[in-house]
């Protein structure tokens, strides 16, 4: 049998479980997935569309209207008119977010701890070589489909922050 037939049974298999044992840890700090999703998303993109962020997070744009009407109560975003658009919002952070990202940070180490729990560093590394080659490839194949961050339209860019070291610590 071939050793690739069930490549993206697996990749989705990992996706999936990741995903909830990731969800089980955050739902402990009252944080859904989808919250840690658009906030990771808007640490990385701020200025982003609210249809990018669809696409990025991989939400319903309506189901994601709906949470960020929740976030932005929160006082964790903010929408910004886009100047020559009514229509589009772009999407920024609050101050009120950072404590918030300091915990989605603390909880990706920790599943990342375990997901790769017996690799040794080597492997680790290997294993981040070949899925950024094999995210390249099917970028190369998708132009234009892969994260690239674009901000809405006529949007500034996201103001400078200086990134914690959660945020620039390797995700091992």
């Amino acid at each position: 049998m071939d050793p690739l037939a069930n490549f993206g049974f697996l990749l989705k298999d990992i996706s999936r479980l990741y995903s909830r044992n990731f969800e089980r840890h955050a739902a402990g700090h009252g944080l859904t997935l989808d919250q840690c999703r658009v906030l990771g998303h808007l640490s990385r993109h701020e200025g982003i569309s609210q249809a990018r962020l669809a696409y990025l997070a991989d939400m319903d744009p309506m189901t994601l209207g709906r949470l960020l009407m929740r976030m932005e109560a929160n006082g964790l975003i903010e929408r910004r008119a886009i100047r020559g658009d009514r229509r589009v919002r772009a999407l920024y952070l609050r101050k009120p977010s950072g404590p918030v990202l300091e915990t989605i940070w603390s909880l990706r180490d920790i599943s990342h701890d375990e997901a790769l729990a017996g690799l040794s560093a080597p492997e680790k590394a290997r294993l981040m070589e070949a899925m950024q080659r094999i995210h390249a490839n099917l970028d190369a194949l998708l132009p234009g489909m892969a994260d690239q961050g674009d901000r809405a339209p006529g949007a500034k860019p996201a103001r400078a922050r200086p990134k914690t070291a959660r945020e620039t610590r390797p995700c091992s």
